[in-house]
């Protein structure tokens, strides 16, 4: 799932209480800096990657996907964007073999995603960013996440694109889903330094 990378929104949930506490305004800062120079040099990393060195890295992240995914899940994607993994042929084949696939669609700023049902030819629109998702606002709630990241630490803390899309929507999801973060190997980092609003995700795959 894709965050804002825009950069005109306040860092993640800096600005907000949370569990009723105010965030402390310097570490938030400090936080928010480190994160954004991370966030440019992986995503800048992750470009130059060759596309065949890329195809390659999704088929074992899709392989290792077949054996941790339950069958009859209904399974939250995404559609790649910016060097992103592209697991659009697996979402395929887990369509084939029983498995429901959704995309994460942005509703409005701030807020939590919610899921589309995807199936293979559906019909597409636009949504923010120009990411293809769904037209048919068939809404579902995934038993499994499948998230990429731009970064991913020691304790499974994921780095995205700034926007909190993908915390807000993992404290909506009720009851929460398995998470598992995936991305090219260049992607582990020591720490994200995770703040209170941050959530780990519960696998991480790596190729």
């Amino acid at each position: 799932m894709d965050d804002d990378d825009s950069g005109g929104t306040a860092p993640c949930f800096a600005h907000e209480l949370v569990d009723g506490q105010p965030v402390d305004a310097a570490t938030a800062r400090d936080v928010a800096r480190f994160r954004k120079a991370a966030r440019e040099r992986l995503i800048a990393s992750r470009l130059a990657l060759p596309i065949d060195t890329r195809t390659r890295m999704a088929a074992e992240v899709a392989a290792t996907l077949d054996r941790l995914v339950p069958e009859g899940a209904i399974v939250g994607l995404y559609w790649p964007f910016r060097g992103e993994l592209d697991l659009r042929p697996w979402m395929a084949a887990a369509v084939e073999r029983g498995l429901s696939v959704a995309l994460p669609v942005v509703v409005a700023k701030a807020t939590p995603l919610v899921f589309r049902r995807w199936t293979p030819g559906c019909a597409m629109t636009r949504g923010v960013w120009n990411i293809p998702i769904p037209a048919e606002d068939l809404r579902v709630s995934p038993t499994v996440v499948v998230s990429p990241v731009v970064g991913v630490d020691r304790e499974n803390y994921r780095l995205g694109y700034g926007g909190g899309f993908y915390d807000r929507t993992l404290a909506a999801l009720d009851p929460r889903p398995l998470v598992i973060g995936i991305g090219p190997e260049l992607a582990a980092i020591p720490t994200i330094y995770p703040q209170v609003w941050d959530v780990p995700m519960d696998r991480v795959v790596l190729a």
